[in-house]
């Protein structure tokens, strides 16, 4: 085993320590990979405690249990973009916090703009009337989303 040691970035008196059963990992390789697992730890107890993962219905059918796991990640994904945006300092946990600085996460607004974009360069390959119709269900789709969602495709555009 290996301990490795380090200062907790919110308070430089306290040290943290992480226990590692891989010798062959360097102590800086071992802090990200501990803060990646404890990001995932981070996530199961926040669905399960606040977003009542498991206990929020009583099915016992495959079926509902991945219906409702599906909806609890959503919300998870939701509320997380949500703090996202709004530039919220805060984190659930100080090692994910030292670790956003190393990951560049594409903000779900430039993720649904390219993605709008490939769905619109890819109606223009296929025949005309498949095209039109794909045009107005798209149109409809985007018609019944929130604002914020109706916002980024404002520019949209259809090419004839």
């Amino acid at each position: 085993m290996k301990l490795v040691f380090f200062r907790n970035r919110n308070n430089k008196r306290e040290l943290l320590s992480v226990l590692s059963t891989n010798l062959s990992l360097s102590d800086e390789e071992i802090i990200p990979i501990y803060g990646n697992r404890w990001a995932i730890e981070v996530f199961f107890k926040s669905t399960k405690s606040l977003l009542k993962l498991g206990s929020e219905f009583q099915g016992r059918s495959y079926d509902m249990t991945i219906s409702h796991t599906t909806i609890v990640f959503s919300r998870y994904i939701l509320l997380e973009w949500l703090r996202r945006n709004e530039k919220d300092d805060k984190t659930l946990c100080e090692l994910f916090f030292r670790l956003c600085d190393d990951i560049q996460d594409m903000t779900l607004s430039t993720a649904l703009q390219s993605l709008m974009g490939l769905f619109v360069e890819h109606l223009n390959t296929v025949g005309s009337q498949k095209s039109t119709l794909l045009k107005i269900q798209l149109q409809q789709w985007i018609d019944a989303q929130a604002s914020f969602v109706k916002a980024l495709f404002s520019q949209l555009g259809w090419e004839s």
